[in-house]
């Protein structure tokens, strides 16, 4: 159907503890997510966040954070600003709407007047 990308909304330093090597070196990043396709673009509401540590390369998920991480990533997630979420309508939809109502329209003015 369509392509889905993330689009990067916010990219934060956490100075907290990585869970896996204890640096404190870390990066949360928060994403929206974009859907494309030839009829339309749509923007949604979906933020997505990731939490990853620049030393050892490994993504951090909820369930590995400690209180101190999840207390930066709702800082952080509060300060967001997300696009609103809307639907924008390429120019080959409207080409089909156009082309629709002008085949129903013929149809209209060739079919009705014959079945009388």
């Amino acid at each position: 159907m369509g392509k889905s990308e993330r689009h990067i909304l916010s990219q934060n330093p956490v100075t907290n503890n990585c869970p896996e090597c204890f640096n404190q070196d870390l990066t949360l990043s928060f994403y929206q997510k974009h859907l494309t396709g030839r009829l339309f673009d749509r923007i949604t509401p979906e933020v997505i966040q990731e939490l990853k540590c620049n030393t050892c390369g490994s993504v951090l998920y909820p369930i590995r954070w400690t209180p101190d991480i999840e207390r930066s990533v709702e800082y952080y997630y509060k300060a967001l600003k997300p696009e609103k979420a809307k639907i924008r309508f390429r120019p080959l939809f409207y080409i089909l709407i156009f082309l629709g109502i002008l085949l129903v329209g013929v149809l209209v003015y060739f079919v009705l007047p014959a079945a009388r």
